[in-house]
């Protein structure tokens, strides 16, 4: 039986979803380069080490599952992430998917880790007042609110990555990973 709200959703094309992407990465760091440069602010160190890549993937690693069970034990979250990946995830072609990773894993991160926690004081505030906002970024409507928390949720799990290493490779690479496998897994679960 098709859900009702699923089949309502109007699909955009590939094209549409990957300009999309693409127009956002580049608004998204040219708002981090702005901020940067008017309030000299001093972005977040990037240090592409092994621990950082260990880091990264461990972080991913335990989003990624968390995720999933979420997933499975929250029918609201399940219906809400279903309507956020068919608008977005189920035009594009398997090869997309590493755009999706990585243009706004880089582009959000420079922005809400890289620039916005130092600027807001590189503390626990800073890393909340940065998850709400990139949580919010993350609605497509009012019927999306358990996907706006979860994404506050990733957010604050980044966030604290950064502000506990002060490496911004750390959550650079937790987020282009966590959007490549849950993009994936969410495909192939949507081939079957």
């Amino acid at each position: 039986m098709t859900d009702p709200k699923l089949s309502d959703i109007e699909s955009l094309t590939r094209e549409q979803i990957l300009v999309v992407i693409g127009v956002t990465a580049v608004i998204l760091l040219i708002i981090a380069k702005v901020w940067q440069k008017v309030w000299s602010v001093i972005l977040l160190d990037v240090q592409l080490t092994f621990n950082a890549i260990l880091g990264g993937l461990g972080v991913a690693g335990g989003i990624i599952v968390t995720s999933s069970i979420i997933y499975h034990l929250w029918p609201a979250y399940r219906q809400s992430a279903d309507i956020y990946f068919k608008l977005i995830i189920r035009p594009l072609m398997w090869l997309d998917l590493i755009w999706l990773g990585l243009l706004p894993g880089l582009s959000e991160e420079l922005l809400f880790r890289g620039v916005m926690l130092p600027a807001l004081g590189l503390n626990l505030l800073a890393v909340i007042l940065s998850s709400v906002i990139f949580g919010m970024l993350h609605s497509s409507g009012m019927q999306q609110w358990p996907y706006v928390i979860w994404a506050t949720i990733v957010g604050f799990v980044l966030g604290y990555s950064a502000l506990l290493t002060g490496n911004l490779a750390i959550p650079i690479i937790a987020h282009i990973m966590t959007n490549l496998v849950s993009s994936y897994l969410w495909k192939i679960s949507k081939s079957v």
